[in-house]
């Protein structure tokens, strides 16, 4: 992994959340699963708080704990409850739907 280019001071960036996300089995009535992975990779050891994911209408016929991950509102989606992830943590949940979501960082706060 390369480290992402800062501001003078910048503790953190978005680019330190990385999200991966793959195919898993589908539910027993046929409908795709996907697993989600949020990591925190931030090479200054910062803890970083306030993710918020760029998501569109996400929804999930699986059960997901808000408190994990929830949709806000339209393309803003809340990882961890808006609480710290520890620098090398990870947060990590399953959805299903027909199709796979394209999630990207929209924004975090670094503490």
């Amino acid at each position: 992994m390369k480290e992402p280019n800062r501001l003078p001071g910048e503790k953190c960036t978005k680019a330190d959340i990385v999200i991966n996300q793959g195919a898993t089995r589908p539910l027993p009535t046929g409908i795709p699963t996907y697993t989600v992975e949020i990591m925190n990779i931030c090479f200054t050891g910062c803890d970083i708080s306030g993710i918020h994911l760029n998501c569109g209408w996400f929804s999930s016929a699986r059960l997901i704990n808000p408190k994990t991950f929830r949709r806000l509102h339209y393309n803003d989606c809340l990882v961890n409850d808006g609480k710290p992830l520890i620098n090398g943590g990870t947060v990590s949940f399953q959805y299903a739907n027909t199709f796979l979501y394209p999630l990207s960082v929209s924004r975090v706060i670094c503490s």
